[in-house]
């Protein structure tokens, strides 16, 4: 399998002056360290006004910090808000083409629409409505990387004359293309469309061999119709990571973070906001206090239910010791999961103990999980090969324009005629 890191840029209160500086500085330097580690993947989100949960709104800024610090892994939009109302169109075929540049061809490309009331109300965009646009927006930023000049598109959302969009990207066509995923449901809508999976629901090996297999038959199946210009054909799932040859202090040092995450993820679909006035990280240490003392706590995360107040904080898998985090790792392997995504920072996990946990993984697991991958990914490569080619010839692709067909753009507007 390949592996990578996931940043949320999560900040829990109370602030200091310079804790969204220290934050940001961290992530970047952790990054360059899983570069020179053989770490595979290095993705970041793009939310918006989620106080405490995720401080990365700027994306493509933070991406471009680490592609230019680092010279081999993979830089990840995990995901874009592609969405007209967060980003136009263009400006994400721009930012994505840059970023390809910037680190020389290793920009991966994944799609996103939001699912809180603070994103989606903050830029009036129709929850019912998302995905339609998320995808019809997708479908043209692969165009505009690709087509010399862009003909131009106009729907009820958003519209771009006929433009030449630049930088166009080293790969080609384009960057493999993603999409978040949080169910089954999501699932066969990103085989369906030809797209990668970013599965970020954590999920035991068995679960994850459901979803790989309904992703693959999907791949093969002729439902698949590619939105983009290429078939990224891979799934992606995101793991707990924290390591140390004790269990216990692993768990010590990454529990919390994790747990953290999982609450607050859930928190901000179900719960009502005041913009400016969070307390996730309070409410999270409440119920955490509240479950020690053998009180009934409703768990917020993905759907909710009833949390056991017996339930032993050490059961999360991917937190442990390197011996049950290559269990763990073979685990996703043998149910088909092409990469696996180390959720590290979250919380007020620390600095220190994530570096340590990237330099256990690389001196005692990666050998052992990476051994053979190449070859299992040019077999996969074979044998998909012929369902890929079909799925290319059923997407409708636009011929390019001739030089006929590309209007001129008039240097100033006529002036209007006056009479006599």
């Amino acid at each position: 399998m390949r592996f990578g890191m996931l940043y949320e840029l999560q900040l829990p209160k109370p602030w200091a002056p310079d804790s969204e500086q220290r934050l940001v500085d961290d992530a970047i330097a952790q990054c360059v360290l899983g570069d020179k580690l053989g770490i595979d993947y290095a993705w970041s989100v793009e939310h918006h006004f989620l106080e405490e949960y995720s401080h990365c709104s700027a994306s493509e800024v933070f991406l471009s910090a680490i592609a230019a610090k680092t010279e081999r892994i993979k830089i990840g939009f995990g995901i874009r808000q592609v969405i007209s109302n967060y980003n136009h169109p263009a400006r994400t075929a721009e930012a994505v083409g840059m970023l390809d540049l910037i680190s020389h061809g290793r920009a991966q490309f994944g799609i996103g629409e939001g699912a809180t009331r603070l994103e989606l109300g903050g830029f009036s965009i129709p929850a019912k409505r998302k995905r339609e646009m998320s995808l019809e927006a997708a479908r043209e930023i692969a165009d505009m990387m690709v087509m010399e000049p862009y003909p131009g598109y106009e729907c009820a959302d958003w519209s771009l004359p006929c433009r030449n969009v630049l930088p166009k990207p080293i790969q080609k066509p384009h960057p493999p293309m993603w999409m978040a995923c949080t169910n089954r449901d999501t699932i066969k809508v990103a085989a369906r469309n030809g797209l990668g999976v970013l599965a970020f629901s954590f999920l035991d090996p068995e679960e994850a061999k459901t979803w790989s297999s309904v992703y693959y038959d999907t791949i093969r199946s002729e439902e698949c119709v590619p939105l983009g210009h290429r078939v990224n054909a891979n799934i992606a799932m995101v793991s707990a990571f924290s390591l140390h040859d004790d269990h216990e202090e692993a768990t010590r040092r990454g529990e919390d973070g994790f747990r953290f995450f999982e609450y607050a993820v859930g928190a901000l679909v179900t719960d009502d906001v005041l913009p400016g006035r969070s307390s996730l990280w309070e409410k999270f240490e409440a119920r955490k206090a509240a479950r020690a003392a053998g009180q009934k706590v409703t768990d917020t995360a993905y759907g909710g239910g009833d949390v056991n107040p017996n339930r032993s904080m050490a059961r999360s898998p991917g937190i442990g010791t390197p011996d049950e985090f290559r269990e763990h790792m073979r685990g996703f392997a043998d149910a088909g999961v092409d990469q696996v995504i180390f959720l590290q920072q979250g919380g007020k996990n620390k600095h220190e103990h994530i570096c340590e946990s990237l330099e256990r993984f690389n001196k005692d697991v990666l050998d052992d999980v990476a051994e053979g991958r190449e070859e299992r990914e040019a077999r996969k490569a074979q044998e998909l090969a012929p369902y890929i080619e079909a799925a290319l010839a059923r997407r409708k692709t636009r011929p390019p324009l001739t030089d006929e067909e590309i209007e001129i753009v008039p240097a100033s507007r006529p002036k209007p005629q006056t009479a006599g």
